[in-house]
């Protein structure tokens, strides 16, 4: 087990398998040593445990866990290319978008989710640069979408 994976075990997490692919694209891919995300849903065993709008149907407490979920899903896409999560020199950028009812203001509040698990697993490697986009939709109407990029270590 990778010290990354250790590390998530003793928050009493684990990585999940792959989300497969929705659509023409894949999960992520590898450039030179940066790895690079598609949008990661929420997904938990094939399903979106919520749907619709963050300050609608969907607390911004549920959407915040969602983005944990959607950190814990690029962790996985990650591994999927690296190898060894214990390749990942530091977590480089995190764009988190948030289907948002109209009023809805706190979208930064939401994405903190995905930043505060990658700080927690990660450590100093998981302080990233961020966005937090509100949206009028999402892929599934899924309440949260993050994707990442990753500088890994060398081979």
């Amino acid at each position: 087990m990778s010290a990354v994976e250790a590390k998530l075990a003793e928050l009493g997490l684990s990585l999940p398998e792959v989300v497969p692919p929705l659509a023409a694209y894949q999960p992520a891919v590898v450039t030179g040593r940066y790895v690079f995300t598609s949008g990661q849903l929420p997904i938990v065993d094939g399903e979106l445990p919520l749907t619709g709008k963050v300050g609608g149907e969907v607390t911004p407490e549920e959407a915040k866990g969602l983005a944990r979920t959607c950190a814990l899903n690029a962790l996985a896409a990650v591994k999927s290319v690296a190898g060894d999560l214990d390749r990942v020199a530091r977590v480089v950028k995190l764009v988190g978008f948030v289907a948002s009812a109209p009023d809805f203001t706190g979208q930064p509040g939401v994405v903190n989710g995905a930043s505060e698990l990658l700080a927690e697993v990660l450590g100093d490697k998981g302080v990233h640069a961020r966005s937090a986009v509100g949206v009028a939709v999402l892929p599934l109407d899924a309440p949260v979408e993050v994707e990442v990029q990753v500088e890994l270590t060398e081979a």
